[in-house]
């Protein structure tokens, strides 16, 4: 039950001082997070690249409240893409964006966000790769969803996440899993509640099942972000039955998480693409990551002990 504490804490301002001071804290983010700058995460970039792996990047930070943020937050995006540009990767590296960096949360929020990643997404193409449109919270997802539609009729290579958890997501697969469709499955990571979302492992793992069914039997292609062994077999069978060959749906999985994993999907033939964040605010991002697994809050918590 420690994870919907932890992301409660997550929004916490109190916590982010503690956890941010705390001396075991940056040996425990650097597991997480690939660097502070652009610049340290290209070496990152170009090591998986090297070892059969594929990338996705985010830069971190959610907690937006001015424009003058949001505006910052796309130039972000922009100034990453011309390091891209250099190391000519094309879709082995793409982007992953939340919508809420680029302003969705604030007066006029929508049109904001939309006006944000049009560019980003357009330079994105130019350089022969793609954006995924991160979920958030449930209510940010019928406007994460129209703008990636609208994005779509420019950039129908534009992706988008859906979330196990909610009750809505099996429609919404339906409804995504059309020819040319790039969709990434996820359990979910955000504390929701019982009327919207599944409260239950067990219950959520179902629910990821039946969507993945929905995804493999469909049209587009399926991006499995798990690190569940189980659910990643079950999406190999899936897939076999589907008659999908092994470049018609990828596998994710998180920096720093279950690496050995990562290079032996690769190896076997799998499309494994790593969820890589950088940035300096990280905070968000990483309290997610302890709630979603207790041994990562006992690493944090052992770090904690052993550096105070």
């Amino acid at each position: 039950m420690l994870g919907p504490v932890i992301l409660a804490a997550s929004r916490s301002d109190r916590m982010r001082r503690f956890v941010s001071a705390a001396p075991g804290t940056k040996q425990v983010v650097a597991r997480f997070i690939a660097g502070e700058s652009v610049d340290q995460v290209v070496p990152v970039v170009q090591d998986a690249v090297a070892k059969g792996l594929e990338v996705t990047l985010d830069v971190v930070g959610e907690d937006i409240t001015t424009r003058e943020q949001a505006f910052a937050a796309r130039d972000a995006y922009l100034e990453l893409i011309e390091h891209l540009k250099v190391l000519d990767l094309g879709t082995k590296a793409e982007m992953s964006i939340k919508l809420s960096m680029f302003g969705q949360a604030l007066e006029g929020g929508h049109e904001l966000a939309l006006a944000n990643v049009r560019p980003v997404v357009e330079a994105a193409a130019a350089i022969g790769t793609t954006v995924t449109l991160d979920a958030e919270d449930h209510t940010t997802l019928d406007s994460m969803f129209a703008i990636h539609e609208e994005l779509r009729k420019d950039f129908p290579q534009t992706g988008c996440v859906i979330q196990a958890y909610l009750y809505r997501t099996e429609a919404d697969a339906r409804r995504l899993a059309a020819s040319g469709s790039r969709v990434r499955l996820v359990k979910g990571a955000y504390k929701e509640p019982a009327e919207v979302a599944y409260q239950d492992k067990a219950e959520t793992d179902k629910a990821y099942v039946r969507v993945l069914r929905v995804l493999m039997e469909g049209e587009g292609y399926p991006m499995i972000g798990s690190h569940d062994p189980r659910l990643i077999s079950i999406a190999q069978e899936l897939a076999r039955k589907a008659g999908r060959k092994l470049d018609e749906y990828e596998f994710q999985m998180l920096y720093g998480i279950r690496g050995e994993e990562h290079l032996r999907l690769a190896a076997e033939g799998h499309r494994m693409r790593v969820y890589t964040a950088y940035g300096t605010d990280w905070y968000g991002y990483f309290m997610r990551r302890l709630a979603e697994k207790p041994a990562n809050l006992l690493f944090f918590a052992r770090s904690i002990l052993t550096k105070g």
